[in-house]
Parts: structure tokens; C-alpha cells; sequence
């Protein structure tokens, strides 16, 4: 398969996924729609389920399933990456090697750390991801189309300090908007 393929089909997978996060973070963001809180509906949800069902012991089936499901779909994204960026320097072995030391540095560092990164707050993370993803994205897609970024690689930084400024507007002019402009009823009364 030609590369260009490759990085157009990864850069778009990444535009998706990014651009609906960032457009989910910037209305959390602005208020339109509710915070996400992931720690209170993993705790409402395991009442629910021990309230129907009692106490569990030993490997919940379901659980083990979902998690395995969640793992695959995150790790193919990663494999997409590896395969595109090893596979458009020549070096897919080296390439490969570094995706194994970086997934088992990323498990080492969340057993040892799972708890502090609880208390990281969700929603701008996801903030932060959407925008990641969405540079990401924007920069496989123009690889894949021929395009010779200025500065190669660094403009990643250029276009997610871009994402990042288009982001932060586009949640002061939705805040603001929200703020500025009560709903009106036809006979003149303002609603708040």
C-alpha cells in the first residue's frame, strides 16, 4: 500500500476523532452541556449493578470484555500511528520496538501512579486530546495529500497552537452568547 494512503487514512481517522472531542470539550467548556464526571457515574453504575445483582466475586465477565474492547480500539489507533511514521522513514522495526517500550512504560507508570491521575480533571483533558488529536489529524491528512509542511514535523506544534486558540475562542463566543442573549417570548417577556 502506497504511504500516502496510509497517512491520508490515518489523518482522517484522527480528524474524526478529534474534532468530535473538541467539539464535546468546547460546549462542556462553554457550558452548553454538562460536565462529564466519570468518577460519579462509575459510582452510580456499580450500585446499580451490586444493588441488582449482590456482590461479585472473583472476574466480572462484562467488565473484563468491555475493557478488553476499549484497550483494542485505543491500541489500533496506535498501531495506525507506528505503521504510518515507521513505515514513511523506513524504519517500521525501530519503530515498532519504540511502540512496545512506550506501551509498557505507559503501564508501569499507571500502576504506579492511577491514583493522582484520577484527580486530573476529565473534561479538560479531553480538551487537551480533542486538540491533540484534531493537529494530528490536520498533519497526516496533508502528508497523505503531498503537502510539505514548513518547518516538517514542528509545524504539529504551529497547528495545534492553532487548534488550541480556534478552541478557546469559539468557547468565549459561546459563553458569551449564552450570557448576552436571554431567550425572548413573542410578546416581549425575557426569559432567563
Amino acid at each position: 500500500m502506497p504511504i500516502h494512503y496510509m497517512q491520508l487514512a490515518v489523518g482522517v481517522l484522527l480528524l474524526l476523532f478529534g474534532m468530535r472531542w473538541l467539539r464535546k470539550a468546547i460546549l462542556r467548556a462553554a457550558g452548553v452541556i454538562a460536565p462529564h464526571d466519570e468518577a460519579e457515574a462509575f459510582a452510580e453504575e456499580s450500585a446499580a449493578l451490586r444493588a441488582a445483582h449482590g456482590p461479585r466475586r472473583g472476574w466480572d465477565a462484562i467488565a473484563v470484555i468491555t475493557a478488553f474492547k476499549a484497550v483494542v480500539l485505543e491500541g489500533l489507533e496506535v498501531v495506525f500511528i507506528v505503521l504510518a511514521v515507521g513505515a514513511a522513514g523506513g524504519l517500521l522495526v525501530p519503530a515498532s520496538l519504540g511502540a512496545l517500550a512506550a506501551c509498557a512504560l505507559v503501564v508501569i507508570v499507571g500502576c504506579a501512579v492511577h491514583r493522582p491521575l484520577a484527580r486530573i480533571p476529565e473534561n479538560a483533558l479531553k480538551f487537551a486530546v480533542g486538540v491533540l488529536l484534531s493537529a494530528f489529524g490536520v498533519f497526516w491528512v496533508g502528508e497523505g495529500l503531498g503537502f510539505h509542511w514548513p518547518g516538517d514535523d514542528l509545524a504539529i506544534l504551529a497547528i495545534t497552537a492553532l487548534f488550541l486558540a480556534a478552541a478557546a475562542a469559539a468557547v468565549g463566543r459561546i459563553s458569551q452568547r449564552r450570557t448576552a442573549a436571554p431567550l425572548a417570548r413573542p410578546h416581549g417577556e425575557i426569559v432567563e
